[in-house]
Order: C-alpha cells, then sequence, then structure tokens
C-alpha cells in the first residue's frame, strides 16, 4: 500500500509484498543500485530485522524485485498488443504481433530505465525465464510473449519451420541491445524522433531476418 507521501507501508499482514513494492519504488528511481533492504523497511514502516523473516539479504529482495520488473515489462508488452488489435489478414496480424512484442519492451525501456534495468541485473539463465514469478497480470513473462509472435508468424507461414528453433534468442537480443543503447549507451543522447525512427527500422529489420 502507498500512502499520500508516495511511501510503501506495511498493512494487512502482507509484509513481504510490502517490501518488494517499496524495492520495486526503489529501483524506478535509481535502478538495482538503490535497491536497499533497510531502505525497503524504512519505506514499509517495520524495523531493518523484520526483513530477515522474508529475505535473507539485499540480494534475495533484488532477485525478487527483479521478477516483478519482468512482470510489468510483460505488462508493457501486452499493452501494446491491445492497441494494435487483429485485423482478420493472419499474415498482417503475425507481423503486428511481433512488431507489438518490440513496441512494447522498448517503451518500458525507454518510459522505466530504471525498472528495464533491475529487470536484468541479476545473473539468470534461460531455465528461468518462463518462471510464473516473472509473469504479467495474464500470466505470460516477455520471453513467452516473444514466442506467441513467433509462432504466429509460423502459423501464417511467414517463418520457415526450420528458422522458429532458438528465433526468440535472435529477436530478444537485438531488441534488447537497443533498449540498452538507448538508455545506457551511445544513443542515449538521441531525441524521440530520431529513437521512433530507429526502432521503427530495427523492428523492420527483425522481421526481414527472421
Amino acid at each position: 500500500m502507498t500512502d499520500d507521501h508516495g511511501r510503501t507501508t506495511y498493512r494487512h499482514g502482507d509484509l513481504r509484498g510490502a517490501l518488494i513494492a517499496a524495492g520495486i519504488e526503489m529501483a524506478r528511481e535509481g535502478g538495482p543500485d538503490a535497491v536497499v533492504l533497510r531502505e525497503a523497511t524504512r519505506r514499509a514502516g517495520v524495523s531493518p530485522n523484520a526483513a530477515y523473516r522474508h529475505f535473507d539479504d539485499r540480494d534475495a529482495l533484488l532477485r525478487e524485485v527483479s521478477d516483478a520488473c519482468l512482470g510489468l515489462a510483460a505488462d508493457r508488452i501486452e499493452r501494446s498488443f491491445d492497441e494494435h488489435p487483429p485485423t482478420g489478414d493472419p499474415q498482417a496480424d503475425a507481423r503486428q504481433l511481433l512488431r507489438s512484442v518490440g513496441l512494447g519492451y522498448l517503451g518500458f525501456a525507454r518510459e522505466e530505465p530504471g525498472l528495464f534495468r533491475t529487470a536484468f541485473s541479476v545473473p539468470d539463465n534461460l531455465n528461468r525465464a518462463a518462471e510464473s514469478a516473472k509473469a504479467g497480470r495474464r500470466g505470460r513473462t516477455p520471453f513467452q510473449l516473444v514466442g506467441v509472435a513467433l509462432d504466429a508468424l509460423l502459423e501464417a507461414g511467414l517463418l520457415p519451420p526450420e528458422r522458429r528453433p532458438n528465433a526468440e534468442f535472435l529477436a530478444w537480443a537485438t531488441v534488447h541491445g537497443l533498449g540498452m543503447l538507448v538508455i545506457d549507451g551511445p544513443l542515449r543522447g538521441l531525441d524521440d524522433r530520431m529513437i521512433d525512427f530507429a526502432t521503427e527500422r530495427l523492428l523492420d529489420m527483425v522481421d526481414r531476418g527472421l
């Protein structure tokens, strides 16, 4: 729960949830380095020792916050899906679905750079990419949403079956790279118009390359 001063407060016995919510606030403000267990307890309105009933250390809290940020990224992609509803043309819809993944993903990076950085701040592996902890409100993770779009391309005859295996990695890596260049790399000085242009061209390239 958040009070009128923007401070996350502990209510109804859900201290774990309050600490994660506080961690998300800190991540939004300053990225993964800003997620500090003692500050989370302060924002939740409890003593520092209370946190250790739920998290062994700061790294344990950061992992939970990172997973939550991936869920928020999935929500942003789903919102992009909603903004581009199906037209009834299978091929056009499949292409738009893939494009919507990229638009939502890059939109999240630009709108919530602290959360985007935090989402990928914890060493991880592909075995965890589809875990429910990383899912958004509709139960799908960003990695799964890339797969949904690629399966639609396959079903529409736009992606040869032999090129479908592991195509998620190529599409994801390409779009993620632009996101990082825009928020932390040499492209961070570009204005919105130039970033929009780069986004459109990159998504065209992904579509053609698959």
